[in-house]
């Protein structure tokens, strides 16, 4: 890939990572269309360390906190909000990564079909809108259940499908369980953590067994753009959904889907 590649593409993975959108499709199908090559293992490691960087130094503080008090109660201390909620993103990664890991081979090849994003993109922004328009929404993420987080832990699954959008099934998620759209949305991003965490151990091993040649430069481009878009964005977006909602990022599914079907025909 060329720089202009690269830079454009750093910024589409971080903007659409912890927007509803699915960064998985946008990854996937942006190089089909323009007709670029495959951004390879090292690009995937490099913007997800990206996404990583922005997620961690957004919620330092509440990082941190939830650190102390887990640590402070694995080891016999009194259980907090803080420590709570760490287990809760703890417990609620763990059908994701397993299903990641059980059914790594299908995912990799046979459903990054362009006609499964298409059809995902559209039913996973119709039931989007569902969850949006639903029930009263006053719980915030401190007032999470394990009911709960087995729900949202088991929706994060089905993001594993590209065009689901990680992001977007577990926000559906909380929203279906009466959460804000921040609350969903927050710790729909503190849930990306072990995720991006895990996808990028797996990531990186299979980068040591393999030998490439790495562009030092162009991966540290990919990783500081991928950052600050996504930092940008997880600032905008939790200033933004209370007032805007979910309806652009609905109508913008549809319109995508919309268009891959009509672009597949």
């Amino acid at each position: 890939m060329d720089i202009g590649q690269i830079v454009i593409l750093a910024i589409v993975q971080g903007l659409t990572e912890f927007l509803p959108i699915s960064s998985s499709a946008h990854l996937i199908l942006l190089p089909l269309v323009l007709g670029w090559p495959d951004q390879g293992l090292v690009f995937d490691v490099a913007v997800h360390l990206g996404s990583l960087i922005a997620v961690l130094a957004y919620f330092r503080h509440e990082v941190m906190a939830m650190t102390l008090a887990w640590a402070k109660n694995l080891a016999g201390g009194d259980s907090s909000t803080d420590s709570r909620l760490a287990w809760w993103i703890i417990l609620g990664a763990i059908p994701a990564v397993f299903a990641g890991f059980l059914f790594k081979d299908m995912i990799e090849s046979d459903l990054r079909s362009p006609w499964v994003i298409a059809i995902a993109t559209i039913v996973f922004a119709l039931l989007l809108w569902v969850a949006d328009r639903g029930k009263l929404k006053s719980r915030d993420e401190s007032q999470l259940k394990l009911s709960d987080v087995v729900m949202i832990g088991c929706f994060q699954a089905l993001a594993l499908i590209p065009g689901t959008s990680r992001s977007g099934i577990t926000m559906t998620a909380g929203l279906l369980l009466g959460l804000t759209r921040r609350a969903a949305a927050r710790y729909s991003f503190l849930l990306s953590i072990p995720i991006i965490l895990a996808s990028g151990t797996l990531q990186t091993l299979e980068l040591l067994q393999a030998s490439h040649v790495v562009d030092w430069l162009a991966l540290f481009v990919a990783v500081g753009l991928s950052a600050l878009s996504a930092g940008i964005c997880i600032h905008l977006f939790l200033a933004l959904i209370e007032k805007i909602g979910m309806l652009p990022f609905v109508i913008y599914r549809l319109l995508l889907g919309a268009i891959l079907i009509a672009l597949l025909v």
